[in-house]
């Protein structure tokens, strides 16, 4: 313990004696410590906030759609098996066609394409906003195919300049036809939603609107080729999906056939998760790379420091140092190099964090703080010292090989 201790003071000397090419050394190290760190907890961040967001939204949505083979077989989701599974099966909340048509409006601000959001009053529960004004549509609207609608407060000011609408028509045009809808509601969207609720200048203005309402345009409402059914907190999803099939394939008599297939939220997200962390991964490797070049330089300047420090090696091995101390001599400088650049490359790659979850934040509107994981800055430490070791063993084998006669012969 000791020896260690004093290999740890003369590399210490040695590292601030020679302070411009120590930094230069660890800057390699630096550099690629802190991008790693930056990139994975800008990664874990950005996934932290979704998740958030998903979770606010409501993980107990199942989307139930009809497979090829129940489209082959023209075997649609009707609104007979939609009253059934909200009716039939414990935990459903409630469940909604997923259904929509685009078309047209005019208003005194210009032409507008419009997409529409078609299904039932539980429509709302999928989506992520709070009402401002009015109220939205209501399951007698459904029932008699009342042409009403819900707009955004964004999308209304786009149309008419102001979000104060609730009573106002809308004129529209569907497939040729004309027709328009009144406005019944208008929405906001929630704050920090911008992963779920991204919009942009351009995009069509989007309309929710019951299922119903579309028999004036000639589109028949007999038939569905997916639906939404939304869980309480305190079903099991699993119990709801198999009653729900059950329920299905006994209403169709497909029994066996796999005509209805179930996507869950917390699948989706899982698969979002899993791709944000493929690229989060990948960014770390390409970043990790500098750590080699690091590794390298450490190398190269340790080679250098064999060169100067030859007669001190030969007289330390002439007064009888063993070939072992002056490897670990070597070994912990190499080392302490590489651990002083994984410091101050951990604390600039968490100052880079928040500076650049600080940036998308203010750019997208949704709060996004760094995910820092101790078992990043242990791996990026340990990293950065299995670096300094790798890198320094043939430049500290090369010192303790040195023969004294020779040695103490080099000027």
């Amino acid at each position: 313990m000791g020896n260690m201790i004093e290999y740890i003071k003369m590399a210490l000397k040695n590292i601030t004696a020679n302070k411009g090419r120590s930094f230069l050394t660890m800057l390699g190290i630096i550099i690629g410590i802190s991008s790693v760190i930056m990139v994975m907890a800008v990664g874990d961040g950005t996934a932290n906030a979704m998740n958030s967001e998903v979770e606010d939204l409501g993980t107990g949505q199942i989307n139930v759609y009809c497979s090829e083979e129940a489209s082959n077989a023209e075997e649609w989701i009707t609104p007979e098996d939609l009253t059934a599974i909200r009716e039939s099966i414990e935990g459903v909340d409630g469940i909604t066609p997923n259904d929509g048509a685009s078309g047209t409006t005019i208003t005194g601000k210009g032409e507008f394409a419009l997409s529409f959001s078609a299904g039932t009053e539980d429509l709302q529960k999928a989506l992520n906003f709070n009402l401002k004004r009015g109220a939205y549509f209501t399951a007698a609207d459904v029932e008699e195919g009342n042409r009403v609608c819900v707009i955004s407060d964004s999308d209304a000011k786009r149309l008419f300049g102001s979000d104060d609408v609730v009573g106002m028509d809308i004129d529209v045009t569907i497939g040729g036809i004309a027709g328009s809808y009144r406005i019944v509601g208008v929405t906001q969207q929630k704050e920090n939603t911008s992963f779920i609720s991204y919009t942009y200048e351009g995009m069509p203005v989007a309309l929710d609107v019951p299922y119903t309402s579309f028999e004036i345009f000639g589109w028949k409402s007999d038939s569905f080729y997916s639906a939404v059914v939304f869980a309480n907190d305190k079903a099991s999803s699993e119990d709801v999906v198999r009653e729900m099939i059950h329920l299905l394939e006994t209403r169709h008599q497909c029994a066996g056939e796999d005509y209805f297939q179930i996507q869950s939220f917390q699948d989706m997200l899982a698969e979002m998760n899993n791709m944000l962390a493929i690229v989060t991964t990948f960014i770390s490797c390409v970043a990790a790379i500098s750590l080699v070049v690091g590794g390298i330089g450490v190398m190269n300047i340790m080679l250098v420091s064999v060169t100067e420090r030859t007669r001190e090696i030969g007289i330390r091995k002439s007064l009888g140092a063993k070939t072992s101390s002056i490897l670990m001599q070597f070994l912990a400088e190499a080392a302490i190099l590489t651990i002083l650049g994984g410091i101050i490359g951990i604390l600039l790659g968490l100052l880079g964090a928040v500076g650049a979850c600080k940036l998308m934040t203010a750019s997208m509107g949704s709060t996004i703080y760094p995910g820092v994981k101790a078992s990043t800055i242990l791996g990026a430490t340990l990293f950065s010292c299995g670096i300094g070791v790798f890198f320094g063993i043939y430049p500290a084998r090369k010192a303790a090989k040195l023969s004294p006669i020779e040695a103490l012969r080099r000027n």
